[in-house]
């Protein structure tokens, strides 16, 4: 008659045992595997059979002899997954600064038209227009106005300044991408670089428009002083740092110390914003900042700079 028992070890394998009462040491054999399911991602169990056999005799007279024969396949205990799932670094993100607007290149090609006036002028217009240079009216004209915007552009870009769409400036104005911009980054005010040749306006920190100037020629020049009569002696400079319109002159032409100018805006003693008929891609002033006459009745219309606001000069 045999006899079975089961138990389990410390490592979860169940083990049948079979104890014979037999005279002759009878063996009984079972096999049993590890309960237990591969998780997701776990390496598969593998088997190895694993065989031990023990005998026990009795040394006394009883003819009773007990044997005790164990086999047991178990199965290895998981080992811990060494696939990870794969990352991906995010892309690096650029941060545009605060006063750049993209806009994006041109979905036509912009066509070199020297300074003819026609259809493809206009588009030049459009084009200048939407980067931030003051053009105008939108007509196909080239007139002095779309000239200073052109001029500005490529002062912008560091062109040689003609104010003539030539075949490089006609690629750039197809393909550059963001609207033109100072340096000025918060605040509303005027914005006067002297490097580059150009005025911006500025409202709450983005660029709105930019327009071609001409500051002082930083050389020295002896004039008469129209309203004393009396010789002046200077040095044309335009004076870097931070001033506010302070006073204005709103129709017409006024009688300026050194010349007449276009319905000035003061902003330091007697320099001023002002319009003028000639305004090369060259510091050639006495020391006031020169636009078009037109970009200054555009300035004034639109209340684009009022007493008080401040105006920015530097190099």
């Amino acid at each position: 008659m045999n006899i079975f028992t089961t138990t389990t070890s410390r490592h979860g394998v169940r083990i049948l045992l079979c104890v014979g009462a037999l005279a002759a040491a009878s063996s009984c054999s079972t096999t049993s595997v590890a309960q237990g399911s591969t998780q997701s991602g776990d390496a598969p169990a593998t088997t190895r059979p694993i065989t031990t056999e023990r005998s026990t005799a009795s040394t006394t007279s009883s003819p009773r002899k007990t044997a005790v024969s164990t086999t047991v396949t178990a199965t290895t205990e998981p080992e811990p997954s060494t696939t990870t799932t794969p990352t991906t670094e995010p892309a690096p993100t650029t941060t545009l600064p605060a006063n750049v607007e993209v806009v994006g290149p041109w979905l036509e090609t912009i066509v070199a038209v020297g300074d003819d006036d026609g259809p493809n002028t206009a588009s030049a217009q459009l084009r200048l227009n939407q980067l931030g240079f003051w053009v105008g009216d939108i007509d196909g004209h080239y007139g002095f106005a779309t000239t200073q915007a052109v001029m500005a552009f490529q002062k912008y870009l560091g062109l040689s300044a003609s104010g003539k769409v030539d075949q490089e400036t006609a690629d750039w104005l197809t393909s550059f991408t963001e609207k033109a911009h100072g340096s000025s980054d918060d605040g509303t005010l005027v914005e006067v670089d002297k490097t580059k040749q150009l005025l911006f306006i500025v409202v709450n920190g983005k660029t709105l428009w930019t327009f071609n100037t001409s500051t002082g020629s930083e050389i020295a020049y002896t004039a008469t002083n129209r309203n004393t009569g009396e010789p002046e002696s200077g040095s044309a400079v335009t004076p870097n740092g931070v001033w506010k319109v302070n006073r204005e002159r709103p129709n017409g032409w006024w009688e300026g110390d050194l010349g007449d100018i276009y319905r000035p805006k003061y902003f330091k003693g007697g320099v001023a914003i002002h319009g003028m008929t000639r305004v090369p891609n060259r510091p050639v002033s006495h020391g006031c900042v020169r636009v078009s006459v037109a970009a200054m009745d555009f300035i004034w219309e639109s209340e684009l700079v009022p007493l008080g606001t401040p105006v920015w000069v530097h190099e």
